[in-house]
């Protein structure tokens, strides 16, 4: 019995730990950051492809505020292969404040992946979005495209930081609304 509570304990330390790690080194969440600002409809204008955005295109996400301070995070995407829209629903908090773009993410219950606006321009129309790691990256914007100007600054900033964006998937936005 001792060996089973020592291996869940063992188990919960890695998890815990594992959900910590929410940015990847060299890379900084913007501060001051203000989070209503940020709520709205955005759309997904590139990002790495991943098992759960997999086939999308005319990908957004629309976030709103909850009652109990967290944010409510709606992403929708249409599946190219399947030919259908698909939607998940979610709910993200601040890993520390809400002044600091530092987000924890969850779609499945108490496991949160690392949201963290790396970059961001002063009026919110586009943003630069780091995973926990290198494995996880987007680049967001208000209208369906995106100025060249900024998309380069934003992958010039990816790759300083070690992404390699020649795999980044340029999402298809002609489509939907």
């Amino acid at each position: 019995m001792r060996k089973l509570v020592f291996a869940v304990f063992i188990i919960g330390v890695i998890m815990i730990g594992i959900s910590c790690s929410s940015i990847p080194k060299g890379a900084t969440a913007i501060q001051p950051f203000d989070s209503t600002r940020y709520l709205g409809k955005w759309y997904e204008i590139a990002r790495f492809d991943f098992a759960f955005e997999k086939n999308l295109n005319t990908t957004t996400a629309e976030y709103s505020l909850n009652s109990d301070g967290t944010i409510r995070v709606e992403n929708t995407g249409y599946n190219y292969k399947q030919e259908k829209w698909v939607k998940a629903i979610g709910r993200a908090k601040f890993r520390e404040t809400s002044s600091i773009a530092k987000l924890g993410v969850s779609f499945f219950g108490p496991f949160y992946a690392g949201y963290n606006v790396i970059m961001l321009d002063p009026n919110y129309k586009y943003a630069l979005i780091a995973g926990r790691n290198l494995r996880y990256l987007w680049i967001l914007s208000r209208e369906k495209s995106i100025p060249d100007e900024i998309k380069n600054q934003y992958l010039v900033e990816a790759e300083r930081i070690g992404f390699k964006t020649q795999d980044l998937i340029w999402v298809d936005q002609k489509n939907g609304n």
